[in-house]
């Protein structure tokens, strides 16, 4: 069953009513609606002609319609403290979601890219550089969390062929992370990393 245009919108175009359904769907759904291609691009286009009345729908929900400059990407960002869609991401997500922001960041001070692409042996190597107690995630455990990230299209991810080289499978680093996570600069970072730090070292005296 398909429920009535809402009347608000009767001035949208008949042809371009259910690339808005999809829009939304999309928006709600994991935050982000990227253009790169193919029906995406053409979703894409349809945000870009009607962003007012999508930005003015999400509006009451306290989520901002932000567009990127740079490349074809609407993101639908939560308001701080107002919004109660946002999501929530259990420890060893967060741990994950941190290692991946500053990897991010350091590679886009060293070079201008948009995204950002490494090998899970690196983000392995990194996590225990960042978070010297935590023990890393198996392999299993790793691909679990980063289907949640990649449903959320905060990261790309592209599994070896060969299972025995499953640190040379590829994850490529997504802008949307940044902004779903806005620090304004490592300092923000490190103070927010070494909460996490401490409770970790407290677990270790309490196991000795």
């Amino acid at each position: 069953m398909t429920l009535p245009w809402p009347s608000f919108w009767a001035h949208i175009p008949e042809d371009d009513r259910a690339a808005i359904r999809e829009i939304l769907a999309e928006l709600l759904g994991t935050g982000v609606l990227f253009g790169d291609d193919g029906r995406a691009r053409q979703l894409y286009l349809v945000a870009r002609e009607h962003e007012k009345e999508l930005r003015e729908y999400l509006a009451p929900l306290n989520l901002d319609l932000i567009p990127d400059p740079d490349r074809p990407l609407y993101q639908a960002r939560p308001i701080p403290g107002e919004c109660n869609l946002t999501s929530r991401f259990t420890k060893d997500e967060t741990l994950l979601l941190l290692t991946l922001w500053r990897i991010y960041d350091e590679e886009r001070m060293a070079r201008s890219v948009e995204t950002v692409v490494v090998p899970a042996n690196l983000i392995f190597a990194r996590l225990k550089l960042y978070f010297e107690h935590i023990e890393p995630p198996t392999e299993s455990h790793f691909e679990r969390i980063i289907a949640r990230l990649r449903a959320k299209r905060l990261i790309r991810f592209q599994r070896h062929d060969d299972p025995q080289r499953f640190g040379d499978s590829v994850v490529e680093i997504l802008p949307t992370l940044q902004r779903v996570i806005p620090f304004e600069n490592t300092e923000a970072w490190e103070q927010q990393a070494s909460l996490y730090r401490a409770t970790e070292a407290e677990s270790d005296a309490e196991e000795t």
